[in-house]
C-alpha cells in the first residue's frame, strides 16, 4: 500500500487483447457471436501498484483501433498524477478534433477504470468502500441467453437461467420481423419459468419508429417489465413520442457515449428507465457524473455489462435499479463473480476486485 501522503504517478499502461468463448452464442440483430474480444488493460504506478480493467469492443476487428488509442492516451499521461478525473479531461481535450465519441471513449474508459482500481487498491479498499459507499447484494437479472434464436429451445434455457443463481428476472431479445415469432419467444419463457419472474425485453434497435409503435402496443398486455431499445439508439424525438404511448416502461442507454446522451434524453422525456455501459458512458468517472444526472432526475440507473465493476458503482448510483448478469469476462479472471439468490455482491478486497487468471490469458490471447 502506499502512503497516503505521496500521489501515484502513472509509469506505464499494458493493454493486450483476448477472445473468450462464450458459453452460449449472441445471436441478435447485429450478428451471431460464438466468442467475445476483451482488451485487457493494467496501469502501474510508481509506486508498483497495479489497476486493472477490461473493455469488450464487440467486433474483432475493432481491437487493433482501441488498442492503438489507449497507448496513444498512455504516451500522454505517463508520468502524471494517477487522478482519474483530471485524465478524462486531459483525454477528451486532447481527442476531440478526431472526435470524443466511439473509440476516443472506449480508449479513455479502459484507463480510467484501471487507474480508480489502483486508487481503491493504494488506499487498501474496495471501491464501493473508497467512493465513500459500502458492498452489499445488488439484485440481478441474468442476461445470460435468451437470444433470437429457434423458439424450440427459450423455455428450457429459461429454466436453466433461473437456476444458474437464483436468478427471478431475465432478459429475452425481441424484435422478430412477425409479431407471432415476439410473442411465442415470450410465450416459451414464460412456459419455462412461470409467470411470477420479471422479464426484461431488448430489441436491439430492430424496428423502425412506425413498427416501434405498433409493435409495443401489441406487446403492452404481455406484463414485460421494460422495452429496451425498440428503435435507433439516437432517434430522440422517436423515444419522446414512445414514451407517451406505450404503457410498458422504456429502458435505453447503453449507447449512451457520456453524460450529456443522458442528459439529452432526460430533457426530452424520452426514457423511463435509463441504463449506461462503462465502455461507452466513460468509465468510473462517466458513470458517476451520468448517476448524479440520474439520481437528480428521479430516473432508476442500470449497468449494461461490466458486472464486476458496476457491483460496486451501484452502491454509490442515488437510483440504483438492476444489475445485468453476464458471464462473459469469467473465463479470463481470477475469481469471478458468483450470483446468489439473483444478487450479486463484490468481493471485499481492494480495488474492483478484477484479477487475471494469466494461464487463461495466455490460452486466449489473440495478436494486436
Amino acid at each position: 500500500m502506499s502512503s497516503t501522503n505521496v500521489p501515484l504517478k502513472l509509469k506505464a499502461v499494458r493493454s493486450r487483447a483476448v477472445l473468450v468463448p462464450l458459453r452460449r452464442p449472441v445471436i441478435a440483430g447485429i450478428g451471431r457471436f460464438d466468442f467475445w474480444p476483451l482488451v485487457l488493460v493494467d496501469v502501474e504506478t510508481v509506486g508498483g501498484v497495479v489497476g486493472s480493467s477490461y473493455v469488450a469492443p464487440y467486433r474483432a476487428a475493432a481491437v487493433p483501433s482501441v488498442i492503438a488509442e489507449i497507448r496513444d492516451l498512455a504516451t500522454a499521461l505517463k508520468s502524471t498524477a494517477t487522478a482519474p478525473f483530471d485524465a478524462f479531461e486531459t483525454a477528451m481535450k486532447g481527442l476531440n478534433v478526431i472526435g470524443v465519441s466511439g473509440v476516443s471513449t472506449i480508449a479513455t474508459s479502459a484507463i480510467d477504470m484501471a487507474l480508480w482500481d489502483a486508487l481503491a487498491k493504494s488506499a487498501g479498499l474496495p471501491l464501493a468502500v473508497y467512493l465513500g459507499g459500502s458492498l452489499g447484494p445488488i439484485r440481478a437479472y441474468n442476461s445470460n441467453g435468451l437470444w433470437r434464436h429457434a423458439v424450440s429451445t427459450l423455455a428450457s434455457e429459461a429454466r436453466e437461467l433461473r437456476a444458474e443463481g437464483g436468478f427471478s428476472a431475465m432478459k429475452l431479445r425481441l424484435g422478430n420481423t412477425h409479431l407471432a415469432d415476439d410473442l411465442a419467444a415470450i410465450r416459451a419463457v414464460r412456459e419455462g419459468v412461470g409467470e411470477s419472474v420479471d422479464l426484461m425485453v431488448d430489441f436491439n434497435q430492430a424496428l423502425g419508429l412506425g413498427d416501434a409503435i405498433r409493435r409495443c402496443h401489441e406487446l403492452d398486455d404481455q406484463g414485460l417489465y421494460w422495452f429496451e431499445e425498440p428503435i435507433a439508439y439516437d432517434n430522440v424525438r422517436g423515444y419522446a413520442q414512445l414514451a407517451h404511448q406505450v404503457r410498458t416502461p422504456l429502458q435505453m442507454g447503453e449507447n449512451y457515449y457520456g453524460a450529456r446522451d443522458l442528459f439529452t434524453f432526460l430533457a426530452a422525456g424520452a426514457v423511463h428507465y435509463a441504463m449506461a455501459d462503462l465502455m461507452r458512458i466513460g468509465g468510473v468517472t462517466g458513470w458517476l457524473r451520468a448517476a448524479s444526472l440520474a439520481g437528480a432526475a428521479g430516473v432508476q440507473l442500470s449497468n449494461h455489462l461490466y458486472p464486476e465493476i458496476c457491483a460496486h458503482l451501484m452502491r454509490v448510483t442515488p437510483t440504483a435499479h438492476w444489475l445485468e448478469w453476464v458471464d462473459w469476462a469469467s473465463p479470463i479472471l481470477a475469481e469471478p463473480m458468483q450470483p446468489v439468490d439473483g444478487h450479486l455482491t463484490a468481493p471485499d478486497r481492494p480495488g474492483t476486485g478484477i484479477a487475471w487468471d494469466e494461464t487463461a490469458v495466455s490460452k486466449y490471447a489473440v495478436a494486436t
